[in-house]
């Protein structure tokens, strides 16, 4: 069931369903930000929802996802609902995924490529904590 935020935004967005055609939108859009293709490596993609009006993307999936980015050893984890406002170069108010820290879960809030310092991506935590690697750790795995 999709939250109130995705009901509010739903009017007027373009909504992708299933997984071979969510998935090739999400990575367009991704694309389309300048942010790495391999941020949301999702399985079993419901539905992906983009409003250009109102700048607001959401991913709903069938099960909750844990993934190791092997090049930082960096476990995410990707709740079945994955919101976000988008504009070139950031991810903004995400909601829906996790990183682990030592043996804590922090929300992943933001998510920003500076212009400044081309090829870092940094990951921003609700408790203000933040995270910067190279861009190229989150392209797809081919």
């Amino acid at each position: 069931m999709a939250s109130q935020i995705i009901e509010t935004n739903r009017v007027g967005a373009e909504v992708i369903n299933g997984d071979a055609a969510s998935k090739k939108k999400s990575i367009e859009l991704l694309q389309e930000l300048s942010l790495p293709k391999g941020l949301f490596p999702l399985d079993d993609i419901e539905e992906f929802g983009y409003s250009r009006a109102n700048g607001f993307m959401w991913i709903l999936h069938r099960k909750k996802k844990e993934h190791t980015f092997k090049k930082i050893k960096q476990t995410v984890s990707y709740a079945t609902e994955v919101t976000a406002f988008v504009e070139k170069g950031k991810l903004k108010k995400i909601t829906g995924v996790k990183t682990k820290e030592l043996m804590l879960w922090l929300s992943v809030v933001e998510v920003y490529v500076e212009e400044s310092s081309a090829g870092k991506i940094t990951f921003k935590t609700g408790t203000g904590l933040s995270d910067s690697f190279d861009a190229s750790t989150f392209e797809l795995d081919m």
